[in-house]
């Protein structure tokens, strides 16, 4: 264990921390599998709408999609809707209700999988010199390596006080139930009730992403250059690119889907204890934080910024695990896997990660 806290005390300045930061970002880039498959079903879908839209044969957008008698519309759109009209309308009640029953089982996967502002997080990533790529790995790396520092404090305490292996599921967790999204979330819905408009609507980044398309459409395909080719893409800018981190710290729509996140028990990530390296070698890890686009700690939930109401079920945890422990069960029951104390496996040595 000595040895470990050495390595882990190693300098990110060093001669070599760099190309070490650069060939485990490329290792783990490499691992995420689903990370690719989510970015074309992402690209695909708003393709797809875009052209409808341009063609004028469009179902919607993800704001408001539908065909014949059919529709749905953003649930955050049909909440507003209904307060700025003081009117139950029973098209919005049916969107609320289908969308709850979708998040109920599938939590925020529309975040990860559908999301237009995945989609431009990705454009962005791929434009970044790599100058400031080897900035952001090292300094997401520290930020690990921290954690990493706790696990293994928190393993020892653990171990002092009980027998079971130390898995950290009785560790206090410090998570508020609310956050800064959910203070956006009652402002937006604050100023429709005050205006009698859903405020929000004019700068969701959704809309924002089509309302781009269509107005670059028009000032090439019928010369109509207006304002809004101008202030729609500066705005959607401002949101995603200097509102950094839009999606954890300012989005109510992910707060709305936090709410009832919170019930959700189908296709959440869930560790093997037998085969987590932390549980069954006492030995720390956390690729599973390190890789986790909502900040999300499935192992020590307690250094997490999010809990797993947020999951997106990206899938990244469960491609990056280096022992295979975490998978997306149907259904997660309240009953937690056994943990033990050392599996005597010599492959689990060669397993063990290190920490740059």
């Amino acid at each position: 264990m000595a040895k470990k806290n050495e390595t882990m005390e190693t300098p990110a300045s060093s001669p070599t921390a760099g190309a070490k930061t650069k060939n485990s970002a490329n290792a783990l880039a490499a691992k995420l599998k689903t990370r690719r498959l989510r970015t074309v079903v992402g690209a695909v879908v708003f393709v797809g709408m875009a052209a409808g839209l341009i063609a004028g044969v469009s179902m919607g957008t993800m704001s408001g999609f539908g065909w014949d008698m059919f529709s749905m519309l953003c649930p955050l759109g049909a909440l507003g809707t209904m307060i700025a009209t003081k009117t139950m309308i029973p098209r919005a009640v049916v969107s609320l209700v289908l969308i709850a029953a979708l998040v109920f089982v599938f939590g925020r996967a529309f975040c990860s999988w559908l999301c237009p502002t995945m989609l431009i997080d990705r454009i962005r990533d791929f434009f970044r010199s790599p100058k400031k790529r080897r900035e952001l790995e090292e300094k997401k790396n520290s930020e690990i390596k921290a954690i990493s520092q706790q696990e293994l404090a928190s393993l020892k305490a653990a171990r002092e006080g009980h027998t079971c292996g130390a898995c950290g599921k009785c560790q206090p967790v410090h998570h508020g139930k609310v956050d800064s999204r959910h203070a956006v979330l009652g402002g937006a819905l604050l100023s429709t009730a005050v205006f009698g408009f859903p405020v929000f609507c004019l700068v969701c980044p959704v809309g924002l992403s089509f309302a781009t398309v269509l107005v670059i459409w028009r000032a090439f395909a019928h010369g109509d250059a207006t304002i809004g080719l101008i202030l729609i893409p500066a705005m959607l800018v401002i949101e995603l690119v200097v509102l950094r981190k839009w999606c954890l710290n300012f989005c109510p729509l992910s707060a709305l889907m936090n709410l009832v996140g919170r019930f959700s028990r189908t296709f959440v990530p869930t560790i093997n204890d037998e085969k987590c390296l932390e549980t069954a070698r006492a030995t720390s890890c956390s690729k599973c934080a390190e890789v986790c686009d909502a900040d999300i700690n499935i192992r020590h939930p307690e250094f997490g910024l999010r809990t797993m109401a947020d999951c997106t079920r990206c899938r990244n945890c469960v491609d990056v695990c280096p022992t295979h422990a975490i998978t997306m069960p149907v259904f997660v029951g309240k009953k937690a896997g056994k943990p033990v104390v050392e599996i005597p496996d010599p492959v689990m040595d060669a397993l063990e990660p290190k920490l740059d």
